[in-house]
């Protein structure tokens, strides 16, 4: 038995050796004007007679809206900004015209537009300071409904816009930061959500007959109570609930009795549910280790699944079924290749693709698909993340590696497509996207980890992620450096100023360095959200202290490695100010640091042209202060 041991450790290590010492392989390289001619896509509603899809696209290097003839894929570029913008949201009901939203070169001021069949635009919600969302046409198709916070900057009320004459009229004063989760067929009942912390909010619903605003989630505890739609009989309430579980799952309310029953439960949270127009087809959106798997169920066939093709690995995603039932537009989500718009039909089971996003310069093979694993962190909690290793790296050609930090707090990476993932890892970076304590996807308890324990835990989260990088064998982590946006980008602040050791250089992408100021200038229609970010992130009137420890501007002084800051001008959440001075106090230390700001930016970017000098901008940062490459050293 003893022999058996030994024998098999002896060839784990020689297979493993083996493994390390497979020879690189080489891939072309691409620019990033290469990468940023790949289409971003997104949506896809049908026109009334389903012979159209409308879709936003950043083909003419702003978000513009498209058209497509689904039979001979003939593309109009139906919008031609050059500087805000414009989200398709949908054709109307029963003609061509159509929905947009826009707001002004990002920052977050969201009106919604019309474009008549002429090509003619007009401003359906003009207040030049008030933010209005689209939520849903009326069923009746005459009308549709949206929040706008012209009354009140905190609050978005309820308004109904007639099509024929565009006038709105208020249907529900918010005076209480609700939000909209469901309308009914018959317009009588809004159900409501209102979040008082990430973890515990409640369900309301509001009778326009009567007045009457009713709680119908009555609870102790924290458990969270979300209104997604109610049946087309108006008889039940569809909703999402952690009752009971660590994971989100589905129930329906009804009405007339108060009865709850459960609907679908997986091992995983369910992002989505919705019915079809007319309630043949059932859809579940389910977030699967950082993938979305999407189940549709045929009502009319006994409630069997219905069989997709095998896409080879690619994840069917963003599903919209037509009015008629009988189409289905979707994307396939994979992490080598940009998504693509399809078309499904449900009678024949055959299916469209639409649209070739990809570059065809790029080879996908020569990309890199994310694979998802687990390490330990400093108290031995396990950490999920998506790795990306490049076709170059063996254990005799080792890569410089990138700890990556998504968004939030609260976000999560996912397994998809990113521009500036592959666009890093094809120039020899290896990638580790954390997902750190506090990330969505993983339960509630992982998700309140990092509560008041920002820039500590967490962090120690990403830092241990050099420890799984050095058990590859095929990283470098003499040469690792760590980089985020947003709430990442604060992420990487704070290891460069409480741990300066940890990483070689970061860099920042739109990221919150002093959270005393961030927190005291909330945009107003965060309101909804606010007592939530403040029972994560400190209160700045009560944990001014706290507040003043975890932010990396008041310890800019022990910042000693190389930082890149990137922001936007325009940025509402994360203001400029805050990139300024961090910048300035970093340069008092002789420490390099480079500043890129773009003057048409708010909070992430809308705009090719500078996706593409940020992101070049990155990698040069990186080749020089990261992976040392000598081209630069000669250059010194």
């Amino acid at each position: 038995m003893k022999q058996l041991i030994i024998f098999t450790i002896a060839l784990a290590s020689f297979l493993s050796a083996c493994k390390q010492s497979e020879k690189a392989r080489e891939v072309k390289k691409y620019t990033i004007k290469q990468f940023m001619k790949n289409t971003d896509i997104r949506g896809g509603a049908f026109s009334p007679d389903e012979k159209y899809i409308l879709f936003t696209s950043n083909k003419s290097g702003v978000y513009n809206a498209y058209s497509m003839n689904i039979e001979t894929k003939e593309i109009e570029q139906l919008t031609k900004s050059t500087q805000s913008a414009m989200y398709a949201i949908s054709y109307f009901p029963d003609d061509m015209r159509i929905l947009l939203a826009a707001d002004n070169e990002g920052d977050e001021i969201y009106h919604i537009f019309m474009r008549d069949t002429a090509g003619n635009m007009k401003d359906l919600t003009p207040d030049s300071v008030a933010r209005s969302t689209f939520y849903s046409w009326a069923h009746d198709r005459n009308s549709f409904f949206y929040g706008s916070n012209k009354r009140n900057k905190r609050y978005m009320d309820v308004y109904e816009m007639d099509i024929e004459n565009f006038e709105p009229q208020l249907v529900y004063q918010n005076d209480s930061a609700y939000r909209v989760g469901a309308i009914s067929n018959d317009k009588r009942y809004i159900a409501f959500r209102k979040t008082y912390i990430r973890q515990n909010s409640d369900m309301f619903l509001y009778d326009r007959e009567t007045k009457e605003l009713k709680l119908l989630s009555e609870h102790s505890g924290n458990i969270n109570f979300s209104p997604v739609e109610f049946s087309n009989d108006g008889k039940y309430l569809f909703y999402l609930t952690d009752k009971d579980s660590e994971f989100i799952y589905l129930m329906k309310y009804n009405l007339e009795t108060g009865e709850t029953t459960e609907v679908y439960k997986d091992n995983w949270d369910i992002s989505y549910a919705y019915h079809s127009h007319n309630e043949r087809y059932f859809v579940v959106g389910i977030n699967q280790d950082a993938q979305t798997k999407i189940r549709i169920f045929d009502n009319k066939n006994d409630g069997k699944e219905v069989e997709f093709p095998d896409f080879k690995g690619a994840n069917v995603i963003e599903v919209t079924i037509s009015r008629s039932e009988e189409n289905m537009s979707f994307y396939l989500s994979q992490s080598n290749a940009t998504p693509d718009l399809y078309v499904y039909n449900f009678k024949s089971g055959t299916y469209k693709k639409l649209t070739n996003s990809m570059n065809p310069e790029i080879n996908p093979d020569d990309l890199v698909k994310g694979e998802v694993v687990r390490y330990k962190s400093f108290d031995g909690l396990e950490i999920p993340a998506i790795l990306y290793k490049p076709h170059s790296a063996t254990a005799d050609n080792k890569a410089p590696a990138i700890v990556w930090v998504h968004g939030g707090p609260g976000g999560q990476s996912r397994i998809g497509y990113s521009a500036l993932i592959q666009y890093l890892v094809n120039h020899g970076y290896a990638i580790i996207a954390v997902n750190n304590r506090g990330s969505s996807g993983y339960g509630k308890t992982f998700s309140e980890l990092d509560d008041m324990r920002h820039g500590e835990d967490d962090l120690q989260d990403c830092i241990y992620a050099k420890q799984y990088m050095a058990s590859t064998g095929w990283a470098d982590t003499s040469k690792v450096g760590i980089l985020g946006g947003s709430y990442g980008g604060y992420m990487v602040v704070a290891a460069l100023a409480f741990q300066p050791d940890a990483f070689k250089a970061g860099v920042d992408i739109f990221g919150v360095t002093n959270w005393l100021r961030t927190l005291k200038n909330i945009p107003p229609w965060w309101e909804a959200y606010r007592k939530a970010l403040y029972k994560e992130m400190g209160n700045p009137e009560t944990d001014s202290a706290y507040l003043y420890k975890i932010s990396p501007l008041f310890h800019a002084d022990k910042i000693t490695k190389p930082l890149m800051v990137l922001q936007g001008a325009k940025d509402p959440r994360v203001l400029k100010v805050e990139s300024d001075e961090m910048v300035e106090a970093v340069k008092k230390n002789g420490v390099p640091v480079e500043y890129v700001v773009f003057e048409d930016e708010g909070h992430g970017f809308r705009k090719t042209e500078n996706e593409i000098e940020g992101y070049e901008k990155i990698l040069n940062f990186l080749d020089k202060y990261l992976a040392e490459k000598e081209e630069f050293n000669k250059t010194e």
